[in-house]
């Protein structure tokens, strides 16, 4: 028997699987008038009720006040529409092909006119007919009597919200001394087999473990031993983290609210809980966070408002909240922070934003900056685009100890589709990019796409591991990527070594511009693979990707800059008609670049891997499945369906002697999985 194990909280209301985000700027109310023809009926606008609730209303709000994404009422949309969106044509145009923005255009004509419709009702704009040309209807001046809308010459003061934190203990609380994980223990943590100490178990990021009880013969008799509910039902991306028989996890941010969580590994009781509250933020491809960092007696979490904070790992605690960049120009963070040195380094998402990417240490005392990177080399875009020219790092750094090496991937540069504003190969986006520990200035890269005009950024964590060369062996690093190759390359110096058979399919085309009309090709914008980090298996010279197959459409615009507005100049949508949206799990062999295995699975792949001494492999599906194959001929020998989407990175730990398995159950907002709100812990059944 399990344990279901609600938390504290009374369940908070669900995220929809596609969030539509207008993120339309701030600004000034514009003059009086009375109410404008807006080209619309109030057929079309009641029928956007519907569309809006499902499309939007997660990031924006039921109210149209906001939430993640701005408000769509009020002074900040007013400003928008004087100063941009001046025809209800305007509006429309940019609504229909830059939303949702994880998936432009991929609602019917008749379902966009019915949301600006709706919207536009709201802002007390007055209906007209059906057949009133969409440009020719004027939207400006601006209708002040509307719900939330300033009067003019009132003082409209922006206040920057900080996030706000409290702290529940929900049980027994652990010793300081427990969990508190020293510089010695983190470069250990390969060879601790109890904990899972690291986001990639080690500075390696193999997401390999040495355990061996949980194996291709015991497998079958795995079995839930408790069901966490977290009461967060959202995209659940987290990597918990076991230290002493404590489990540590964040949860989406649902409600602007998230969780950092404190457990027992073995049966999933609660220890401790605290709620972060988010202040002002934007997000481009979910409201989620990836996970912890432990160490010092500490954890270490990012937030979507840009800040790095520090709780009391006993008990909760906040003991500094730093902030990190401007969440109002569209920085957001989601990595699970990495811990070196006395050092917690992070780096920044919101590469659909026009900003800079950047990889910054920070003091794991004091919560002080010490150095930062920025991604964008000016000598390599055109004119001063390197301002602005993205190079996000979404995932966690390997660390190379031998060499006091930071080892990551960068984003796309920005817009994603449009490159004629930033000519040139846009260095150091779509990189394997090496740092050195201390100073954080550039040791080596390996640029995979140069000047990226098709969004096949590289996002993967990069791993660690050892190839044969010539009969040598030779400290490489490996990520794999968004157009479908595993990259090797040596960590020395960043040179090449090989990159693999694709894991995906790949069209005669992938690498044709997009055009206004558009390119159908392969792979799709979200990969080939995504965030979802592999895993390394040292016993059989592997290395484990999750891939997707998703047949889309690339169509291009010439995107204005604005600060603060999402800028993608693209749209990507998927093409149903030919049916090919599938996933593929792969072994490749990291000596030879072959594929080992591979299994087709028939929802493309997103979350992450476990790779065991066991001979055992696990990743997880969106319809529900978590699986375990066996790591040398891909034969699955184990399944068991959670319900949601299994949509995060497996690990596994020992408390007392005996095996763990866990991973987080919660949906993929990126890609509409089923949503929950599960931390699911498995064990052999006796």
């Amino acid at each position: 028997m399990f344990k279901l194990i609600s938390g504290v909280s009374p369940c908070l209301p669900t995220w929809r699987h596609f969030a539509a985000a207008f993120f339309l700027a701030g600004g000034s109310l514009g003059s009086a008038a009375a109410s404008t023809s807006s080209g619309f009926t109030n057929q079309q606008a009641q029928q956007g009720v519907g569309v809006y609730s499902a499309n939007c209303s997660s990031c924006h709000g039921s109210n149209l006040k906001g939430v993640s994404a701005p408000a769509l009422i009020g002074s900040k949309f007013a400003s928008s529409i004087t100063n941009r969106f001046t025809t209800a044509g305007k509006l429309f145009d940019y609504v229909s092909s830059q939303m949702p923005v994880n998936n432009p255009g991929s609602l019917s004509k008749a379902q966009y006119q019915q949301v600006v419709a709706f919207v536009l009702a709201q802002n007390g704009y007055a209906p007209a007919p059906a057949t009133a040309q969409l440009n020719a209807v004027k939207l400006t001046p601006y209708p002040v009597a509307a719900q939330g809308a300033q009067k003019p010459g009132a003082t409209n003061l922006e206040i920057q919200n900080s996030g706000t934190t409290s702290t529940v203990v929900t049980g027994t609380l652990p010793t300081a001394a427990s969990v508190t994980v020293t510089n010695q223990m983190m470069l250990g943590a390969a060879q601790n087999d109890s904990d899972w100490l690291l986001h990639g178990r080690d500075y390696t990021n193999q997401r390999y473990s040495a355990l061996t009880q949980i194996n291709v013969d015991t497998v079958k008799a795995l079995a839930p031993v408790a069901l966490v509910q977290t009461s967060m039902t959202g995209s659940f991306e987290t990597t918990p983290i076991v230290a002493g028989g404590v489990m540590y996890a964040t949860t989406p941010v649902v409600d602007n609210k998230m969780k950092i969580l404190a457990i027992n590994a073995a049966t999933g009781e609660s220890l401790w809980q605290t709620n972060y509250s988010l202040g002002d933020h934007k997000i481009c491809c979910g409201p989620v966070n990836r996970g912890l960092a432990l160490g010092y007696g500490m954890v270490y979490f990012v937030t979507l408002d840009d800040h790095l904070v520090a709780f009391d790992a006993a008990n909760g605690s906040l003991k500094w909240s730093s902030q990190v960049a401007d969440p109002s120009v569209g920085y957001s963070e989601t990595m699970a922070p990495q811990i070196y040195k006395g050092t917690v380094i992070i780096g920044s998402a919101g590469g659909e934003w026009p900003i800079r990417g950047y990889v910054a240490s920070y003091d794991a005392k004091t919560g002080h900056q010490l150095w930062r990177w920025q991604s964008t080399d000016p000598k390599t875009y055109e004119g001063d685009s390197w301002r602005h020219g993205g190079g996000m790092v979404w995932t966690t750094p390997a660390i190379d100890t031998e060499r006091n090496l930071i080892i990551f991937s960068t984003g796309n540069p920005n817009p994603d589709l449009y490159g004629d504003s930033r000519k040139g190969d846009n260095l150091y986006t779509d990189s394997i990019v090496a740092l050195n520990a201390g100073s954080g200035t550039l040791a080596w890269y390996y640029q995979e796409i140069k000047h990226d005009v098709w969004d096949y950024d590289a996002v993967s964590n990069v791993l660690l591991f050892d190839v044969n060369v010539n009969g040598k062996s030779v400290p490489a690093a490996g990520e794999a990527g968004k157009n479908g190759w595993f990259y090797i390359v040596d960590r020395r110096d960043g040179s090449l070594i090989q990159k693999s058979e694709p894991f995906v399919m790949q069209s005669k085309n992938m690498y044709s511009l997009p055009t206004k009309t558009g390119v159908v090709m392969l792979p799709g914008a979200n990969g080939g693979a995504e965030w979802s980090p592999p895993a390394y298996s040292p016993l059989t010279k592997n290395v484990y990707i999750m891939g997707m197959n998703q047949l889309m459409n690339f169509a291009t615009n010439k995107p204005p800059y604005r600060v603060g507005d999402i800028r993608l100049g693209s749209a990507f949508t998927n093409v149903k008609k030919e049916g090919i949206q599938n996933g593929t799990f792969t072994a490749i062999n990291v000596d030879t670049g072959k594929i080992t295995w591979q299994y087709t699975a028939p929802q493309p792949l997103i979350g992450g891997v476990l790779a065991t001494a066991g001979n055992l492999v696990f990743m997880g599906e969106g319809n529900g499945y978590f699986d375990a194959f066996n790591a040398t001929s891909g034969e699955k020998v184990w399944r068991f369906n959670l319900g949601a989407g299994v949509n995060a990175p497996p690990i596994t730990y020992t408390v007392n002697g005996e095996q763990y398995i866990a991973v987080a159950a919660g949906g993929n907002f990126q890609l509409g999985f089923p949503l929950g709100d599960t931390i699911a812990i498995f064990k052999l059944s006796k």
